[in-house]
């Protein structure tokens, strides 16, 4: 597109409205917003929407990226292909890669990469151990998303089991503390149940018992003490359950709490029952668990004890996803898929579109204070989706863009589609159809 265009006879779905207007987008920022029909004069491009949704562009503050070292399950170039085909423009990337990223200069080297390779925004967390304190103490809170704490089982020496350290991050960390809540000594006291009981044939319909209620629950709870004792900025990743919902308020606008937390696309979509059909497709963690705490997580997001809806995409190749249960990887890949996922819940009546943009768009930006993100509004950078509220289309291994290859959602017709996406004013998705040259910006946040 041109440097100055204007993409007009849009249906804009933004800050609990929708209208019929026009956005004006000149040098990648939003220019000007206007309802009603286009002026016919103007001296720059014109884009035609045809009367299909624009939304701001999602912003998914839970990926796992797999770059550096991991790359053949995934990428920073092909993950972040997958993300705008699914109308996320901005990503937060986890650090448990290899090397795990837990020094500032690691922490800089990906965001190095991803200025190099990323057709999305970035950004990337560093992952805290128990020995890496100055590190986090010397993150620049402007430049860096937030700091990431394993309380439950984890790669390499990112599960932080000292109280100690734990205290000491959320006394002092300057970043937001993104944390992972799964108590360690209750799984593997589980695990080494089913063991006893099944030998080396556990069936994943037991990974819900095995990464049960009570191990999230007493996590979620130790780090919501320690917030409150330190005056944390704390976001809760993943919640799986109900019980976790009673830690979390909706009595203050999302500006001015200082524990968040994110519900994850997967647990609005799958349940237990699932497992008998998809098996270690759906292998995650925390664990899928029962209908209930769907409904549960569902309603928590319609009542906004629930902030934020991410992904937690993470992807692993076909092969070690069909291995034997305790062998078998955690994690199922999700970025391209998951606005197209709840924009059906919304087709079904569960939820207002509105509710959608909300916690996929605006509330990821206010919860990490990114400058400049996740609304339509003048000033503000020209991150847009267009979508087809009703062209059909059915997940197939010809469609997804995921490095991998498969997605838990094959076979699934979803009735909204991604038409195009603009990242800082500019196109790099259409139709299915990437335009590579352009690449992302870094993320950078108002925090003091």
């Amino acid at each position: 597109m041109d440097r100055k265009f204007v993409i007009k006879n849009a249906a804009i779905v933004n800050e609990g409205q929708q209208f019929t207007g026009w956005i004006i987008v000149n040098n990648g920022m939003i220019e000007k917003v206007g309802r009603g029909d286009f002026p016919d004069f103007f001296d720059g491009g014109e884009f035609d929407a045809g009367g299909k949704l624009c939304i701001p562009g999602v912003i998914d503050c839970h990926v796992h990226f797999r770059e550096p070292g991991v790359t053949h399950k995934a990428d920073i170039a092909s993950e972040s292909r997958a993300a705008v085909a699914g109308g996320v423009t901005s990503f937060m990337e986890m650090p448990n890669t290899v090397p795990q990223t837990t020094t500032l200069e690691l922490l800089e080297e990906k965001f190095r990469i991803a200025s190099e390779k990323s057709l999305s925004n970035y950004s990337f967390f560093l992952g805290a151990t128990n020995d890496n304190i100055r590190e986090i103490e010397n993150a620049n809170p402007q430049q860096v998303c937030g700091v990431k704490v394993f309380f439950g089982a984890s790669t390499g020496n990112m599960l932080v089991d000292s109280l100690d350290t734990l205290r000491e991050i959320f006394k002092r960390s300057p970043l937001p503390v993104a944390a992972h809540c799964e108590d360690e000594a209750t799984i593997r006291s589980n695990s080494a149940l089913m063991k006893e009981k099944y030998g080396d044939d556990v069936p994943v319909t037991m990974h819900p018992l095995i990464r049960s209620a009570d191990a999230c629950y007493m996590s979620s709870e130790l780090a919501v003490n320690l917030a409150v004792q330190y005056n944390t900025r704390l976001h809760i990743t993943h919640l799986s359950t109900a019980r976790e919902l009673g830690l979390l308020t909706n009595e203050l606008p999302l500006s001015q709490k200082r524990i968040t937390a994110e519900a994850c696309v997967h647990y609005l979509w799958f349940c237990d029952e699932d497992y008998d059909k998809l098996g270690t497709r759906i292998k995650v963690n925390p664990a899928i668990k029962t209908a209930a705490d769907r409904e549960a997580l569902l309603q928590g997001l319609l009542s906004n004890k629930v902030d934020i809806i991410s992904t937690d995409h993470a992807p692993h190749l076909l092969m070690e996803k069909n291995q034997a249960y305790f062998k078998a990887p955690s994690g199922t890949p999700l970025v391209q898929h998951a606005l197209a996922a709840m924009l059906e819940l919304w087709h079904k009546g569960q939820i207002p579109i509105e509710k959608i943009v909300e916690k996929m768009c605006h509330a990821p930006a206010d919860c990490y204070n990114i400058e400049k993100r996740g609304y339509i509004r003048p000033g503000y950078f020209a991150d847009l989706v267009i979508v087809d509220p009703d062209e059909p289309w059915t997940v197939a291994p010809e469609n997804i863009h995921y490095k991998c290859g498969w997605s838990a959602f094959e076979g699934v017709t979803f009735h909204s589609q991604v038409s195009h996406t603009f990242v800082n004013g500019k196109l790099v998705y259409s139709h299915g159809r990437f335009y590579d040259t352009v690449k992302g910006k870094r993320l950078t946040f108002s925090r003091k």
